[in-house]
């Protein structure tokens, strides 16, 4: 029995298998060669646009002159943050730039989601695909095009036709919404969603197409309603993609679209529609004094600091709750 025993545990060992020796990096490198070149021209890009001109952000901290050069301009230190939060337009331009981001999450980030799952209910191969490439196209329309329809739409001066519906109704008599103060943030928020709702629901759609069918057909069989499948079966399923487009979004909190607002912005709104991006052009390119040069990138700076900050407290409360994280 002993020699029996022993002969089958030297069986057993020499059928294990071998520990596979681990490959060196440079072998590993001459392998995927082909795959690291293809690498070559994004690494590239990245080092030429997004590396090598953060050198700039030393401009925060200098009295910059151009005819002077960044280097031998003189250090300043931190004298242009303290001139921002000392000017009482900061307290203003900060809180409506976190007001318009918060908005615009609040209603523009599930407004995608919700079109998604509408659209995954319709049976009707035909009308789906109609509705899915009249909800992309405002996407391929520039944002001055799409402020130009809105402002039209509104303006009392050319009786557009939401202007009509409104006095139809008893409403904003010859009263500019676009200049109102209190309409600008609904009408920003509405024309974004308006033109970002069918390119943004693209990456949910696909999600959905990612969902076991059987999953839906075992839960039909069982007795569950509509709502009762969407909730226990496409949401938890679409979760792990909604958690990330999130966590995106977040990362860009302080980082509101400069063209919209700065568009739709005129002298009689400011009150809400002066953000930190506009203000930093007014002050960094269009302001008469060369040193709105160092004072806008100053400000720029505060705003990026204050994105990546958002970014890693969000990542790292989504990785503790959700498991679901960028990094």
């Amino acid at each position: 029995m002993k020699k029996t025993s022993t002969a089958s545990a030297a069986a057993v060992q020499s059928s294990a298998p071998l520990p596979l020796k681990k490959k060196s990096f440079a072998k590993r490198f001459y392998q995927g060669r082909y795959l690291f070149i293809l690498l070559v021209p994004t690494i590239v890009c990245l080092l030429l646009f997004y590396y090598l001109p953060m050198y700039g952000i030393i401009v925060a901290f200098k009295n910059y002159k151009p005819f002077v050069g960044i280097i031998e301009s003189d250090w300043v230190g931190l004298t242009h943050f303290k001139t921002f939060f000392s000017n009482p337009l900061a307290t203003r331009t900060i809180w409506n730039t976190i007001l318009l981001s918060v908005y615009s999450i609040l209603w523009g980030f599930p407004a995608p989601i919700i079109f998604a799952l509408i659209l995954n209910e319709v049976q009707n191969l035909k009308f789906k695909k109609f509705v899915q490439t009249v909800s992309y196209m405002p996407h391929f329309y520039s944002t001055v095009i799409v402020v130009s329809l809105f402002t039209l739409f509104l303006s009392p001066a050319t009786e557009g036709p939401l202007y009509k519906i409104m006095l139809l109704f008893g409403m904003r008599e010859g009263k500019d919404l676009v200049g109102d103060p209190a309409a600008f943030r609904t009408i920003y928020i509405v024309s974004e969603i308006w033109q970002g709702l069918g390119w943004g629901a693209i990456v949910y759609l696909a999600a959905l197409t990612n969902i076991d069918p059987q999953l839906y057909e075992a839960a039909t069989i069982d007795g569950a309603s509509k709502f009762q499948r969407l909730l226990y079966i496409t949401l938890p399923s679409l979760s792990t993609t909604i958690m990330t487009m999130l966590l995106l979004r977040l990362g860009n909190l302080m980082s509101v679209g400069f063209d919209r607002a700065y568009l739709f912005q005129t002298t009689t709104n400011t009150a809400t529609s002066e953000i930190i991006s506009t203000y930093v052009y007014k002050i960094g390119l269009q302001g008469s004094s060369v040193a709105g040069l160092s004072y806008g990138t100053a400000i720029g700076l505060f705003n990026s600091v204050i994105n990546v900050l958002f970014l890693i407290l969000a990542n790292t409360i989504s990785k503790k709750l959700t498991e679901t994280s960028l990094w």
